[in-house]
């Protein structure tokens, strides 16, 4: 499968700034992929296509601060560090990303706040702008934690072209994030509700959760036109035993499996057996699906409308097929549904 096929046009005006007022309230396109058929609901019809213990998996991975600004020593030149990954807490060492890398260099020495109350000296490169950091800072762990997250803000993708606004830190988080870690948020969760996972729960549907840290290679363009060259970045999944035992149980009978977002299908394709069971894990994974693939885990997907050329496009296209899925994205541009984060919603049955 080559690149090029997955470029389609999207209008910049399409992609969403803000969510829906209500999380269950946004648009919600459906494709049956045994008819063909493509039908127009509101997220919370969702539930009508599901019936009792049927079972819906999500990522609860919740999201942190992980955007700072700050400054270079002596030069005073503006930096923005993205914090990646905790190294080791003990030592406040952290894996970050930083704008504009090229000045950057071992050695130096970053200011955060207004009062540079917060120091960073860079210890290690690791890519053209990824550096190691370790924050030089001697109080009590939880305070050094609760003081670097008061200084950074909301990591909304950069197509997102706007600045990030107070109600953004609750928008961009599922209702049920638990296990911290992630970067960027699982977006089809977000259009989950307290009243709609309740009116589920009553329904007689079945919750499991799983975790996957979305890390940045989420939003890494594919440079390379044939995709089985394609590099994925590692991301750290876990599954549990009791999430192990309702998705077995339920494929054993014959129950739907719906899979909240791509990084639940990442997940539970990742940690599969030969003979389609799914297993307890705690570790990364670095599975690029795309067409075609065979799923072993899932029945049924919601997910948002993605980008152009992304990997998340690529995953949607190999569980609906792919004719159909484009054939979807392009009545999704006439329709004017939202795309991105932010954005409406499509379920695949």
């Amino acid at each position: 499968m080559k690149l090029s096929k997955f470029k389609y046009k999207l209008p910049p005006e399409l992609i969403a700034l803000h969510p829906t007022p209500n999380r269950d309230e946004a648009r919600l396109m459906v494709l049956d992929r045994k008819t063909g058929k493509i039908e127009h609901k509101v997220f919370k019809d969702v539930i009508d296509y599901f019936g009792e213990k049927d079972v819906f998996v999500f990522n609860d991975s919740k999201v942190f601060p992980a955007r700072l600004y700050g400054n270079k020593e002596k030069t005073g030149a503006e930096i923005e560090v993205f914090l990646l990954r905790e190294l080791n807490p003990e030592l406040r060492i952290w894996d970050v990303l930083v704008d504009p890398a090229r000045k950057i260099r071992i050695g130096n020495k970053l200011y955060f706040g207004e009062d540079d109350s917060m120091v960073a000296e860079v210890i290690d490169n690791t890519t053209s702008r990824g550096r190691t950091l370790r924050f030089l800072y001697d109080g009590e762990y939880e305070e050094f934690k609760k003081e670097l997250y008061a200084l950074g803000e909301t990591p909304l993708p950069r197509f997102i072209n706007r600045k990030v606004e107070p109600e953004d830190a609750e928008n961009y988080q599922t209702i049920f994030a638990k296990n911290e870690g992630a970067v960027a948020a699982p977006t089809a969760g977000m259009h989950f509700s307290r009243e709609l996972m309740k009116r589920m729960e009553i329904k007689g549907i079945d919750f499991a959760f799983v975790t996957l840290h979305v890390g940045l290679g989420n939003f890494r363009e594919v440079d390379v036109e044939d995709l089985t060259k394609h590099k994925m970045d590692s991301e750290q999944i876990i599954v549990g035993s009791e999430t192990v035992k309702i998705v077995n149980d339920a494929k054993d009978e014959k129950r739907k499996i719906c899979a909240v977002g791509t990084t639940v299908v990442r997940t539970l394709e990742s940690c599969v057996t030969t003979k389609g069971r799914l297993t307890e894990f705690d570790g990364w994974t670095n599975k690029f699906i795309f067409p075609p693939y065979d799923f072993s885990v899932p029945d049924a997907f919601i997910s948002n409308f993605h980008l152009p050329y992304s990997t998340l496009l690529m995953m949607v296209a190999a569980f609906g097929g792919y004719d159909y899925v484009m054939e979807a994205y392009d009545v999704a541009v006439k329709e004017k549904y939202r795309f991105g984060t932010y954005g409406d919603a499509m379920l695949i049955i």
